[in-house]
């Protein structure tokens, strides 16, 4: 077979398989989807959301034509609106899925995750209704979206208790020589961080604050404090990573001989710095989509650098940069020069699956910088084990 003859094979595989979506599942005696198992599987996923946005309008599927019993899609697996929001994501064009997002919110009337206060509140805390919220939190209100901020709240308390102690130990065994013998001493309690800390211990039967955790200030000088500088790309794409950089953040605030600087770009640099010990606080404040310019936000990571040898800095990003590329391998190559540490995470998940632009990641790869993706319960002995 030629490759033109190639070409058109797919060319009208794809058209067969578009048409097939457009039909519905209906048509399955007729037309059935073509292509590799894995494009197969995909198109079909689709069409299982495109049922269950569509058997959302009064009436039934409005791609049928009113004379045919309906039929489900794949019909053993159960969607629910905050799945169907980032499956639809994940598979069609961004414009598509606007388009279909536009369509369950106005035409079909799926506004219970915008709507409805109780229904929310009914809903598990988890990683999945998280990425919902933040992908539509901008269209929600008043109360609605106050509900929204404290389940985004609980779901980066879960998430940090799971990675926090791992992380600590892991940052503090290898950068905190002295950490075996702290001096403790009543006067050295920091009162206001240990209130501020604690308020969620709060026993308001009993009106008594439980301090679970006392912190202490330093009295005498720290040497060779550590910076760790978390620059997260808040591109859609990257929302699984978005969610772990903003909690990682929080925990590596949280140690005496670390300092974390917290920013989050697309076009814009935004320093969310003074936000770190407030994971949640950091997630509702990002601005999901939009262009990324990836060398304008690692030369702001380049000024907030005091002493290189004692700085990592992490890019979490996709690295597909609609800026200049020679900007960002410019700046890559000045920051390793200082002796500073650089590293840019394509994923920071639980998948730690990335999807990214590999020829530019080479090209970073080949001025010394570290470029591969990494799950959140690693980042600690890694951070560790570059500053140590």
């Amino acid at each position: 077979m030629t490759q033109k003859e190639d070409t058109n094979r797919l060319d009208n595989s794809l058209a067969i398989n578009r048409w097939r979506l457009v039909l519905g599942s209906m048509s399955d005696q007729s037309l059935s989807f073509s292509g590799s198992e894995r494009e197969v599987r995909t198109f079909e996923e689709m069409e299982q959301l495109l049922d269950y946005l569509y058997n959302h309008a009064q009436g039934g599927d409005v791609r049928e034509d009113g004379t045919s019993e309906r039929c489900g899609g794949l019909g053993g697996s159960q969607l629910t609106a905050a799945k169907w929001i980032t499956k639809v994501r994940e598979l069609f064009p961004k414009q598509t899925s606007e388009v279909l997002e536009r369509h369950a919110l106005d035409e079909f009337k799926m506004t219970e995750l915008l709507t409805d206060k109780k229904i929310l509140e009914q809903m598990k805390p988890d990683m999945s209704l998280l990425k919902t919220i933040l992908q539509l939190k901008h269209l929600m209100k008043g109360e609605v979206l106050e509900t929204a901020k404290k389940l985004a709240r609980a779901v980066a308390e879960e998430l940090s208790k799971k990675l926090a102690q791992n992380t600590k130990q892991a940052l503090t065994g290898r950068l905190d020589r002295s950490s075996r013998s702290p001096i403790h001493s009543a006067r050295n309690i920091d009162i206001n961080k240990t209130i501020q800390r604690n308020l969620k211990n709060y026993d308001k039967e009993n009106e008594t604050l439980v301090l679970k955790d006392v912190y202490f200030s330093g009295r005498v000088k720290k040497y060779n404090k550590k910076t760790v500088i978390i620059a997260v790309d808040e591109s859609g794409s990257m929302l699984g990573s978005v969610i772990y950089s903003a909690v990682m953040a929080q925990i590596i605030s949280q140690l005496p001989f670390a300092e974390i600087k917290l920013v989050i770009f697309d076009t814009q640099v935004v320093d969310l710095s003074g936000m770190a010990e407030d994971p949640a606080e950091v997630m509702m404040s990002i601005q999901l989509g939009g262009g990324t310019e990836i060398g304008k936000a690692l030369v702001y990571c380049e000024s907030l650098i005091r002493e290189p040898s004692n700085t990592c800095v992490l890019c979490v990003t996709d690295l597909y940069e609609g800026g200049s590329p020679k900007l960002l391998l410019n700046t890559a190559q000045n920051i390793l020069t200082s002796g500073a540490k650089l590293s840019f995470l394509t994923a920071l998940d639980e998948c730690a699956n990335p999807a990214y632009d590999k020829n530019l990641g080479q090209l970073l790869a080949d001025t010394g910088a570290f470029v591969g993706a990494m799950t959140p319960d690693k980042l600690g002995d890694y951070i560790g084990s570059i500053l140590s």
